[in-house]
């Protein structure tokens, strides 16, 4: 039997039952469905990770000292010289306090920053500039908000607050920048000079944890050991307290672990779809063995014509895949636009939960998903459509022409 004649009968076949090949590929539609809308749903949570907590920093390592002593600027100069693997080090004074702008006032962390920070953290500006070497040599009474902080004083986080004042405390300091929302807070997050936060909200120099951009020929999975053996022979700690005296991570530990994650998070709803494919299979399988049943008149009438064994085995079992691949085709769509209708609820549920700034998940479509599908109902239709054809194969023609 040609190609162009098999497909033909086979689409003949298909037709002439349309309603319950609808309700046999259903098993098949729901397990496609569900795999390719976690897939998508699942890239795009990670891409929104990745892209709003600035994950993208994979050279970032952030470092926490445990000291029993305190700190000063010149330690932060001296480790700046002492640790040539990094590119860039910088550090944070952190505190709070109450922001008040023309018309509202809000509690507020106050994150004191050097100039160097975007480089570090990769801090993205929506308005003005950052602070510049001078602001931080001269104690400069200026400052950057986040848009959460614009928002909530200002009433729009899309708000020009650039040239504007706000009051920190006792003193009153212009606006001269607005970064992206990151974390959650509840009020926003004022950035100002390392100097300016020490003499004005914390009343100190010293400093508790660093921030580092390993420089690109760096070895990143050794960094951590080599930062806390640096840091414990600057500090004069004993190498078997070394362990409880500094915690270092990197940027790029935390982006595998989120991997792996999401990694088993997707097994397992694939497991659960698996299921769904796995009863849509059976189904296929029992609707063949009706169609077998019902056209033994058919085949034996084939066969007494001259088709082959072979010829009825391939038409079956081509029926049995375009059962499958319809269903595949239907569940890849309904699959996207189930993604696209939980990603506003998932984007919500994020912003809740890391962000006060409104976070926006996009799905992921991903060309391998999609082949994977299509791989999968091309087996399922091979697997389960095989008996059948089989069976239809071997009916004797002579038997066949005379069943009722």
């Amino acid at each position: 039997m040609k190609a162009r004649d098999l497909l033909y009968e086979t689409a003949s076949a298909l037709d002439a039952n349309r309603g319950r090949s609808l309700l046999t590929i259903l098993g098949i539609v729901i397990g496609i469905g569900a795999v390719i809308a976690m897939t998508a749903l699942i890239s795009g949570i990670k891409q929104s990770l990745v892209g709003d907590l600035g994950l993208d920093q994979a050279r970032m390592v952030e470092m926490y000292l445990l000291l029993d002593r305190q700190t000063s600027f010149d330690d932060y100069n001296n480790l700046v010289d002492y640790m040539p693997e990094y590119e860039t080090l910088t550090i944070m004074a952190y505190g709070s306090g109450k922001a008040t702008s023309a018309t509202k006032s809000v509690d507020v962390s106050v994150l004191g920053v050097l100039p160097n920070y975007p480089d570090v953290m990769g801090t993205k500006l929506t308005q003005g500039a950052f602070i510049t070497p001078e602001d931080e040599e001269a104690g400069s009474l200026v400052v950057l908000l986040d848009q959460s902080a614009v928002r909530n004083l200002f009433g729009n986080q899309n708000e020009s607050v650039v040239g504007k004042s706000v009051q920190v405390g006792d003193a009153t300091y212009a606006i001269i920048g607005v970064v992206e929302s990151s974390a959650s807070r509840e009020g926003g997050r004022i950035y100002m000079p390392y100097s300016t936060c020490a003499a004005r909200i914390t009343g100190t120099w010293s400093f508790d944890s660093m921030s580092g951009l390993a420089a690109s020929d760096v070895d990143m999975s050794t960094i951590e050991k080599t930062t806390k053996s640096k840091l414990g022979a600057y500090f004069g700690i004993k190498e078997e307290d070394v362990e409880d005296s500094f915690y270092v991570y990197t940027m790029q530990s935390m982006l595998d672990e989120l991997n792996a994650t999401m990694a088993a998070f997707q097994i397992l709803m694939t497991s659960v779809a698996g299921i769904s494919l796995l009863v849509g299979g059976i189904g296929i399988m029992n609707m063949m063995l009706t169609n077998v049943t019902e056209r033994i008149r058919e085949i034996g009438l084939r066969k007494a014509l001259g088709a082959r064994s072979s010829d009825i085995t391939k038409q079956f079992l081509l029926e049995s895949v375009c059962l499958c691949i319809s269903g595949g085709i239907i569940g890849i769509i309904f699959g996207y636009l189930g993604a696209y209708a939980l990603a506003g609820l998932a984007g919500s549920s994020i912003t809740q939960a890391i962000s006060t700034g409104e976070t926006k998940l996009v799905p992921v479509i991903d060309i391998r998903a999609v082949a994977f599908a299509a791989g999968i109902c091309i087996l399922i239709g091979a697997v389960f459509g095989y008996y059948p054809a089989r069976q239809a194969a071997k009916l004797d023609p002579v038997e066949s022409l005379h069943y009722q």
